[in-house]
């Protein structure tokens, strides 16, 4: 991670109501994109704040997920959008989006309806931990 901090956009940026427009100018100055032009995307429950799932997004589909009230992504695999729901009834309606510290996460909080995961899960860590030494507070 750099140690030289993104431009923060400031919480009070106008945005078209067209799911098609342009991201505000201030926004995606303030985003640090991949190779691909993506970010990730990190999903949490508003209300529990379990982290759900991670996706990726580019421009348009950052702007459609600011606009629409759903979560919108960018796949690499297939290379075009999805809108998280529309095939799975598993919707993810939009509460709040933050970008982090660097500008190359966005942290997307929803409300989560049925299971976040493609493999019908709630979460996508949902029995994928691990086995780790822990650590400890002296």
């Amino acid at each position: 991670m750099s140690e030289q901090s993104a431009p923060s956009p400031s919480p009070a940026v106008e945005l078209s109501s067209d799911p098609a427009g342009p991201l505000p100018q201030e926004i995606a100055d303030a985003l640090k994109r991949d190779s691909a032009g993506l970010v990730a995307a990190i999903v949490q429950q508003h209300d529990t704040n379990e982290v759900l799932m991670l996706g990726w997004m580019d421009d348009e589909a950052l702007h459609r997920t600011m606009t629409t009230g759903r979560v919108t992504f960018y796949s690499r695999s297939r290379q075009e959008y999805w809108r998280k729901g529309d095939t799975s009834g598993h919707v993810q309606f939009v509460k709040s989006v933050a970008l982090d510290c660097d500008g190359d996460a966005l942290l997307i909080r929803v409300d989560q309806i049925g299971a976040a995961c493609h493999t019908g899960t709630r979460t996508c860590f949902d029995g994928r931990d691990f086995t780790v030494v822990t650590g400890h507070r002296e």
